[in-house]
This record gives C-alpha cells, structure tokens and sequence, in this order.
C-alpha cells in the first residue's frame, strides 16, 4: 500500500476514498450527533443550535465528518506536492492522514476541532506561500482572518494567534505594516460579532473573551490510548529524523515549510493544555502537522520493508480501534 501511494498516479485519489472508507467503516456504522464540549466558541455553538431543530440523524453527521477528513487529506496531500515537501510527488501525506485520524475514534466525530482543522490546513497553505507572494498584506490579513475564525469556532484554538508573529518571523523579512495587518485580521471576526449584541440589546464580553484555563491533559485510562500515542509518537520521531538529514537538499522555501510545520505542532500542544478535559478531541490539532512527517516516515528510507511493516501495524490497530466502536 505504501508503494502504490508513493506514486503519484491519477487513480490514488479513488483509492484515498476507498483506503478511508475501510478505516472508517466501522465509525460510520456507529456514528453520534455533533460533539459538545466546553471549549466550543460562539461560531460552533451557533451552528449547533441551528441544526438541532432540524434533527437530522446521526448518520448525517457521520457522513458529513467522513467527508471533511476526506477532503482535509486531499487538500493537504494537494498543498505538500505544490510546495515540494518530499523530493516526488506521492499521495503519502493523504494516507497518513486518513490513517492518524483512525487512531482515536473522537477524531471521526463532527466537533468543533474538526472544523478548525480544515481552516488550519488552508492556514498552513498562505502561510508558506508568504515567502514568494507579491501582494504579502492581502495574504497576512487573510491568514490573520482565518485565525480569528478558528478561535471563534474553539476556545483553546485562541493559541494559534501566536502563529502570526511567528510565522512573519520565519517567513517575511520585518515589517511593522505587515504585523499590524495580521493582528488586524484577526480582530475583524471580533468586530461583526460585537455588532450582534449591540443591534440586539445584549451586550455582553462573553461572546468576545473567552473562557480560557490551563488543566493537564487527560491521561491514558487504557492500554489502547497508550498503544495509539506509541503509534503517532514513534513515525512522527523517525520521520523527523529523515526531515533534518535531507534539509541541506531542500530548497529555501520548502526548509520554512517544514519550520511552519514544526510550530504548529509546537502551538497544538499548548493547546491541549487548555482546557484540557477529559477526552482527546483537542489532541486532533496536531494532525496537519504529525501526518506530513509520518509521511516521511514513510518516504525516505530506501528498503521498503521498514516502512511497509509500520503502515500494516498502524493500519491493522486503526481497524481494530475503529470497528471495536461497534461492539463497545
């Protein structure tokens, strides 16, 4: 399997639907209504409240969080052959992230993260587009714009805010300007929300402040947890080891890709320290990141048998996890 998506064939796309469809088969026979939990902003309470009284099954939900990861993977899969993340162009970044996904079966259900995750992946894109970009002040308001976004949709996702000064810094050569329009980006979600309350005659700072607290993660209650956190731990540790071997081949541009990677693995870390609860649902914004180098996990060493044996190990528990829903 990892052969046939190291190869940048057309068809891999339909094989990437199917190869999910097998991981997931199981959630979607057991799927559940749009996850609440404390760390839901404004934007994802709204959306919920909206659909409940429609009361469309859970299936629909099920489908719809199917689809979003499906897509998620191919837009990231689309955005590493684009920026040249691996030396060919390969279908191996979709795979893994359909495959890091099925490790834990919250990161299948619709939630607030889910949603956020496709945001950061678009984020990621017009970020490492900065380098080369002619018109920078566009493009730094877009990115500060969909960070408002995401922290309105998730509370503990107000932590990406310190993506933009980072971000400028690795990317762009420093500009006030430039700073000030990111942070300006990012308010402009805050100042239509501000107008609700307003025209509404209920003002109140909760729409716009959110209600943030630091809590340890929750710990593994399971050897299965456990064995999971090995399986997205270990790829992600020898892929990085491939990535800083081969960065003196790597071009400029594609070297401050994987430095933005790195941050925003670095960021959704903190981020789970917020707010941290009693599940693994914030865990998932770390996924963008960790499936670009398990994709170099598996692209980089030259006898295919390490990596072959790693995929069907992950694959094979990421089936056992996931149809072990059905019968929970």
């Amino acid at each position: 399997m990892v052969g046939i998506f190291r190869q940048k064939n057309p068809g891999n796309n339909l094989l990437l639907l199917v190869y999910g469809l097998i991981l997931k088969f199981g959630i979607l026979l057991r799927p559940s209504q749009p996850l609440k939990q404390e760390g839901d902003h404004y934007l994802y309470t709204l959306l919920v409240r909206s659909l409940e009284p429609l009361h469309i099954p859970s299936f629909i939900y099920g489908l719809a969080a199917f689809l979003l990861l499906l897509i998620q993977a191919t837009l990231l899969n689309r955005i590493s052959i684009t920026q040249k993340m691996l030396p060919k162009p390969n279908y191996l970044p979709g795979m893994s992230y359909m495959l890091l996904t099925s490790l834990f079966v919250e990161w299948n259900h619709f939630s607030a993260p889910l949603l956020v995750n496709t945001l950061i992946i678009i984020m990621f894109y017009r970020m490492v587009n900065l380098y080369n970009t002619n018109k920078p002040l566009s493009a730094i308001f877009n990115i500060g714009l969909l960070t408002g976004i995401v922290t309105l949709l998730y509370k503990p996702a107000f932590v990406f805010v310190l993506m933009i000064p980072f971000t400028l810094f690795i990317m762009r050569p420093f500009r006030i300007r430039e700073w000030l329009i990111g942070f300006l980006g990012i308010t402009t979600p805050y100042y239509f929300l501000a107008l609700a309350p307003l025209v509404t005659n209920n003002w109140s700072w909760k729409h716009l402040v959110p209600d943030i607290t630091l809590d340890f993660p929750a710990m593994p209650s399971s050897v299965f947890i456990t064995i999971s956190i090995i399986l997205i731990v270990v790829p992600f540790i020898i892929g990085g080891f491939f990535v800083q071997a081969n960065l003196s081949k790597m071009l400029i541009q594609v070297r401050k890709g994987w430095s933005l990677l790195l941050l925003f693995l670095i960021i959704s870390l903190f981020i789970i320290l917020v707010n941290g609860g009693i599940n693994y649902v914030n865990w998932a914004f770390g996924i963008m990141p960790l499936a670009c180098f398990h994709a170099a996990a598996y692209y980089y060493p030259e006898r295919r048998v390490f990596p072959s044996i790693l995929h069907w190990l992950t694959f094979g528990y990421a089936i056992f996890i996931c149809y072990r829903n059905i019968f929970a």
